[in-house]
């Protein structure tokens, strides 16, 4: 699904936005499971609401753009080779409060779709946003490729990848469910890791206005 909300209603004041990046190129996908299922306990805990981005549905319009030329801004540049589809969900993923990111594992790395969508963000328009890292794949050697592949990669924009990670096996699933007990516990603890950061994050803006005055 390119759009999918979960959490509280659409036009109703929120506590946040937690947007998910599937890296999934075919559907169904375990990896997008897994993300749905992710998203359902976030906004659950923090009270925020939850928008999944599969690239198996975006992937074709951003594959038509290149990398922005350094002399050209990223306005001028989404204006003349992004659909107005794809510069939504480049927006969405800049303007989030907290970002779940997950990929099916392939050939020892993350998708290229993965890789091309964040090609087309700004190297600043991610500092400090909370970032829980997952990845699915056959073989648990391949849980390697969130701490050799994707915590790098979100080192590089200063976004805040949290310690907390799920790497899920293939076996770990029900076909395309999440419902093994030791999965959901997974889930839940890095849930509950990203909530807490996030209501850190906002207790601490609260208190912005009033330490600047102090």
């Amino acid at each position: 699904m390119l759009r999918k909300v979960i959490g509280a209603e659409k036009g109703l004041m929120t506590r946040g936005s937690i947007v998910a990046v599937a890296g999934n190129i075919t559907r169904p996908s375990r990896t997008a499971a897994l993300l749905t299922a992710i998203l359902a306990e976030v906004a659950a805990r923090s009270g925020g609401q939850g928008r999944l981005v599969e690239l198996v549905d975006i992937g074709p319009e951003l594959f038509q753009a290149v990398v922005p030329d350094s002399f050209e801004s990223f306005e001028a540049f989404a204006a003349k080779r992004l659909s107005s589809r794809a510069r939504s969900v480049i927006k969405a993923v800049e303007t989030a409060d907290a970002l779940v990111v997950g990929t099916p594992v392939y050939k020892g790395s993350y998708t290229g779709a993965l890789k091309h969508l964040f090609d087309l963000i700004p190297p600043n328009a991610l500092a400090g946003k909370p970032v829980l890292l997952a990845a699915t794949g056959g073989s648990p050697l391949h849980g390697l490729v969130i701490e050799q592949e994707l915590r790098p990669l979100f080192g590089f924009f200063k976004a805040l990848a949290i310690p907390a990670s799920i790497f899920a096996l293939e076996s770990d699933f029900q076909g395309y469910r999440v419902e093994r007990p030791d999965l959901l516990e997974r889930v839940s603890r890095a849930a509950a890791e990203l909530s807490d950061v996030l209501a850190m994050q906002r207790t601490s803006r609260r208190l912005e206005p009033a330490l600047a005055t102090a």
